[in-house]
């Protein structure tokens, strides 16, 4: 099997597994909150992690060096993923899923300007087609026409997201081929957890979540489909580009999307429909 198939398919696997893993986090984070979603959710991938390591060899040696650039990707990572359903939990998650899919051209930028990965001229396109598409789904076009500046509900936390997942995915990728994938998905999430854990003490938060039935099958539902995408595009990264895996991975808004508007009845706009089909185009030719 090829580098540029196994990066294809690793891309595959993260565009489904969190394009449904997405899905289910919006109905958590409405139930629970979406700090508890993030948390609980960590747990159960974390633990699925686990499970794969009796399959795939969890052999590494973490050198000093090494050792920061872990802990700022996966600061990164908890951020971004605690914003991104803070952003489902007051948003449209048909919008706010589009939006966070800036992170492409975010990751693509860093990897262009800090680690030389060039792009080529039709990528180029591509990501105009994606900024043009965040901006339609983004904006509300009524406030817009009467000289108004109106971010839809959800989209500053999409942002967010977009740019602390832009740098994790660079971050990851230089851990990935130093730590091996499996290496780099699991302790990414043991020192989120650790992170995670010690705002909810320093905050005083709860972390019940009794007082809500039949939560904890969708959390861990959400915790085991992300977790299985992060190792699908780290096992791609590993032996590929991002400016390859990360554009077809983003594409999970296909996913999420249709399952919004299947089940969640979701309603847009022709003006976000339009933005929604250009960031998607844009994603699916980044990776030609």
């Amino acid at each position: 099997m090829t580098t540029t198939l196994i990066s294809i398919l690793s891309g595959l696997g993260g565009m489904f597994g969190w394009g449904t893993s997405d899905f289910f986090a919006n109905n958590a984070a409405e139930k629970i909150g979406h700090s508890k979603t993030v948390f609980y959710s960590q747990i159960f991938g974390a633990l699925l992690l686990i499970l794969l390591s009796f399959f795939f060899p969890l052999s590494f040696t973490l050198e000093a060096k090494i050792l920061p650039l872990l802990i700022f990707g996966s600061l990164c990572y908890s951020f971004g993923y605690v914003y991104l359903y803070k952003a489902f939990e007051i948003g449209n998650l048909s919008v706010t899923s589009t939006v966070s899919n800036l992170n492409v051209v975010i990751g693509m930028a860093i990897a262009f300007i800090a680690r030389d990965q060039r792009l080529a001229g039709f990528q180029l396109f591509a990501v105009s087609l994606i900024l043009l598409g965040i901006f339609l789904v983004s904006i509300n076009i009524n406030d817009l026409i009467h000289s108004k500046v109106s971010l839809l509900s959800g989209v500053k936390e999409a942002l967010v997201a977009a740019f602390a997942f832009g740098f994790f995915w660079n971050v990851s990728e230089i851990l990935s081929e130093d730590l091996g994938w499996l290496a780099t998905s699991f302790l990414t999430k043991i020192i989120s957890l650790i992170a995670l854990y010690l705002i909810f003490r320093l905050t005083k938060q709860s972390l019940d979540i009794k007082k809500q039935k039949n939560i904890l099958p969708i959390v861990a539902l959400v915790g085991i489909l992300e977790a299985l995408a992060v190792a699908s595009v780290n096992f791609g990264l590993e032996v590929g580009d991002l400016v390859l895996v990360d554009p077809i991975a983003a594409a999970l808004s296909i996913v999420t999307i249709s399952l919004a508007v299947i089940f969640l009845k979701e309603k847009l706009t022709k003006i976000q429909v339009v933005g929604i089909v250009s960031t998607i185009t844009g994603i699916i030719l980044t990776a030609i």
